[in-house]
Formats: C-alpha cells, sequence, structure tokens
C-alpha cells in the first residue's frame, strides 16, 4: 500500500495580518489526522502557535516589516510525520546560539525559538535558495 502524502504550499505577503489564517490552515491540517492516536486537539494548538511564531519571527526579524516580500511555508504529511517549513529571504543566524529564556522574567519578545523547539520533535534553520528555511518536524505516532 502506498504511503498517503498530503501537502498544503502557502505563499502570503510579509504581513502580520496574515498569522491568524495561517495558523487556522495549520489546525484544520492538525484536525484531519484521523490516524493520530493523540490529542488532535492539542495538536491543533501547537501547530497554531509553532506556525504564528515562526512567520513572525520571519516578517519582523528575516524579512525587518519588507512589505515586498513575502513568507512561504509548507506543511507536509507523509510517513507518520508533520514537516512545517518556513522560508524567508533573510540574512539568517544560528539558531542554536539563542540561549534559553529564564521562566520567571520572560519578556513579551525573545520565546519563539524557545517554544517551537519545546512543541516540536526536530528543529533546523539553514541555507536554502538565496534564503533560509526553518524545518519543524513533529512525529505522528
Amino acid at each position: 500500500m502506498k504511503n498517503e502524502r498530503i501537502e498544503v504550499d502557502i505563499k502570503v505577503p510579509n504581513q502580520t495580518r496574515y498569522l491568524s489564517l495561517i495558523g487556522k490552515i495549520g489546525e484544520d491540517v492538525a484536525r484531519t489526522l484521523k490516524k493520530y492516536k493523540g490529542d488532535r486537539e492539542e495538536l491543533a494548538y501547537h501547530i497554531n502557535l509553532v506556525l504564528t511564531e515562526s512567520m513572525t519571527n520571519a516578517i519582523r526579524h528575516a524579512h525587518e516589516g519588507d512589505p515586498t516580500k513575502e513568507v512561504h511555508i509548507t506543511i507536509t504529511i507523509e510517513d507518520k510525520e508533520l514537516c512545517i517549513k518556513v522560508y524567508d529571504q533573510g540574512q539568517g543566524f544560528d539558531i542554536s546560539t539563542l540561549p534559553v529564556p529564564e521562566i520567571r522574567c520572560l519578556e513579551e519578545h525573545g520565546r519563539g525559538v524557545f517554544i517551537i523547539h519545546t512543541l516540536m520533535d526536530s528543529v533546523s534553520y539553514r541555507k536554502f535558495n538565496g534564503g533560509h528555511v526553518l524545518e519543524m518536524i513533529k512525529a505522528l505516532q
């Protein structure tokens, strides 16, 4: 039996007003995973959160709010794995150098990558086609 593959490919303008839309698409994808043994509502919430956090980082930091750029997102489900990729055209940074935020004195910003690492099973950020891609993987077993 051939494995089923689902891929959602989205491109939106580099504007925060699209965060909710992308988060809701991620939630809907998570809710359709009939074979997922865990709590689909919790997974939907987590996918919404990592999508909005990663998009916010691309919009504000990688693209520095430049309205002429766009954010490209793919959500792929294949072989019991959900993979989210957020592409940017920014300068990039070494994701491993970010410090773990202190929980007792969290500010309004600076938690996104920490949250993403906490909720996903694998996170990487690398160069890709003149820009960068943040890849986030969640096992669906």
